[in-house]
């Protein structure tokens, strides 16, 4: 017997989301399953899943119960697992207020990459402590067809490789993953970012998300691009005492990044809600079959 399964849209800068709300954990979502839902022309279409799990009810996430009432079981639009997505923390932040869970305030989610601190503000903006940077040794350099740069490896929960480049359409359609070397930095596969400079303490920037493809925005990308700019730029809040705030545009919008004197970092921007429905069970076994 089929049964219908309630789920949303939402997007954050245009990073877009399929919602699904399950709170016991009651729900079988293998990668194939994910995969379908996200899937833009046979399925309800996203960049990845925000699977909305109660802490105390997901085996991975019952150690940070006590802190977080709520943790985000984020999948990749090819269904595959991932620590983190910086964009998903907010549109789940604001689903959770749609929902009403929560109200304006502060909140926190748990997620792979630890318990995240989200501030909903009056004028509908979500603000997320997105943790601090690493920055590991070694270099690193990404390639697209002919041309290749030297990039900075950034680790913010999730790995990353950020790369100045002279204009973004030199990194062609990420269709692909751009490639890496050495071929053991990223063992598990990395975000690749291309950034230009667009003023002063402002860049903007291009995305190849793993397992996702070219994403309209990428909330951890853009905190390892403003921290990747801000050593470039002979910045490093830790040494000064004071935070450094970059502006990074992405295609579907802009994003305000502040790194702290204490390593946190601070991700500022919209989260809307834009469809809720329900899909038949049986479709989903059918997808499967």
């Amino acid at each position: 017997m089929s049964t219908r399964i309630a789920f949303l849209k939402g997007h954050g800068t245009e990073n877009d989301f399929v919602i699904v709300p399950d709170p016991e954990n009651a729900l079988d979502l293998p990668p194939a399953a994910v995969a379908a839902l996200c899937d833009r022309r046979a399925g309800l279409g996203g960049d990845g899943l925000l699977h909305v799990v109660r802490s105390a009810a997901h085996p991975e996430a019952r150690g940070m119960a006590a802190e977080a009432e709520w943790f985000m079981d984020y999948r990749n639009g090819d269904g595959s697992v991932a620590e983190m997505c910086g964009n998903g923390v907010r549109v789940f932040a604001r689903y959770l207020q749609h929902a009403g869970h929560v109200t304006e305030g502060d909140l926190a989610v748990a997620t792979r990459g630890g318990v995240k601190t989200v501030h909903i503000a009056k004028n509908g903006d979500v603000t997320v402590g997105m943790g601090r940077a690493l920055l590991p040794e070694g270099d690193v350099q990404v390639s697209v067809g002919e041309r290749d740069w030297p990039a900075r490896n950034v680790n913010m929960g999730n790995p990353h490789a950020v790369a100045f480049v002279a204009d973004l359409a030199h990194a062609g359609d990420l269709y692909a993953p751009p490639s890496h070397a050495p071929a053991g930095a990223y063992p598990d596969g990395v975000n690749v970012e291309f950034v230009v400079d667009r003023g002063p303490r402002h860049v903007a920037m291009r995305v190849h998300e793993r397992g996702s493809g070219e994403t309209r925005s990428c909330g951890t990308g853009a905190c390892a691009v403003a921290v990747a700019t801000a050593r470039r730029d002979g910045l490093d809040p830790a040494a000064t005492g004071t935070p450094a705030t970059y502006t990074v545009d992405v295609p579907g919008g802009t994003l305000v990044i502040t790194e702290r004197p204490d390593g946190e970092i601070e991700m500022t921007g919209p989260a809307v809600i834009v469809a809720e429905g329900e899909f038949d069970s049986a479709w989903l076994e059918g997808v499967l079959t």
